[in-house]
């Protein structure tokens, strides 16, 4: 049975340990839940690391008023099922106070994080980097893994990696989609059936404006097309549809190096999905 431990200290007993025999270690960090897209995760961690660590830990700081930290699905039975399975070392489950014990020091990007999901959810970055700083100091890992599906988290990642000079390797991963094209998320689970359903308009809408792309259009006609398929369905509520640099967040001038990221609500669910061009 794959260890679960709790504390910052029983992990950093494994990774010392590891140490000592002279072995690698990957860190994927998670909020729990786990499904294929976790999996392709931890696959790839263990894959180029000699032991691995999967976070499962639904980070307060990351929510803000209003949002669902309390209903966030969690299953640790499942979740340690997952991992086990995929060859992950050690699972790190800990209690917030054991992550935030008075704490009174953030971590914060400037600029990419005001943008996209950043103008709606204006603490949500703050939270993710202080808590991906934390897993980083406490498992110390060579290399850590990201899913694309959360594409701007794995941009201001990298940024916050290269600004503070962690030395990890920071492994972005494909978005890995259900056969009908949605996303693997988490919150699909929240969806009920008429608005899974409808989901699938932020495939289509993205679909069109990749084709698009891919055939020299330029970044307002890939604009209109991934919002007009979007709100053609009655119950898509768009936040953003968005064609930006993928360096910068900023708007962008061509269609040659860009993120295609959209956020969507189905009833109460927000939903994000992209797709990007370029390196």
């Amino acid at each position: 049975m794959i260890p679960i431990v709790k504390t910052v200290a029983d992990v950093r007993k494994y990774v010392k340990a590891w140490r000592r025999e002279g072995k690698t270690v990957g860190l994927v960090p998670t909020m729990g839940f786990l499904h294929e897209g976790h999996k392709s995760l931890i696959d790839r961690a263990v894959k180029e690391n000699d032991c691995v660590v999967v976070s499962d830990f639904v980070n307060p700081t990351q929510f803000g008023p209003n949002e669902d930290f309390e209903t966030y699905p969690r299953d640790m039975e499942k979740d340690a099922a997952l991992c086990e399975a995929s060859g992950a070392k050690l699972i790190f489950n800990p209690e917030p106070d054991e992550m935030y014990d008075n704490a009174l020091t953030t971590v914060s990007v400037d600029k990419i994080t005001k943008v996209l999901c950043g103008r709606t959810r204006p603490i949500h970055f703050n939270g993710v980097c202080t808590v991906v700083s934390k897993l980083f100091n406490i498992v110390m890992p060579d290399r850590a893994y990201f899913g694309q599906k959360d594409a701007q988290q794995l941009l201001v990642i990298r940024k916050m990696v290269k600004d503070l000079n962690f030395d990890i390797e920071i492994i972005g991963c494909p978005i890995i989609r259900e056969a009908d094209g949605l996303a693997k998320s988490s919150r699909n689970t929240y969806l009920s059936s008429e608005e899974r359903k409808a989901a699938l308009c932020l495939f289509r809408g993205l679909n069109k404006g990749r084709e698009a792309a891919d055939t020299g259009a330029d970044v307002d006609t890939v604009k209109a097309l991934i919002r007009s398929e979007i709100e053609k369905e009655p119950m898509a509520k768009v936040d953003y549809v968005e064609v930006v640099d993928l360096d910068t967040l900023e708007p962008a001038a061509d269609t040659k190096n860009i993120l295609a990221a959209v956020a969507v609500y189905m009833g109460r669910t927000r939903l994000i999905d992209n797709f990007i061009i370029g390196d």
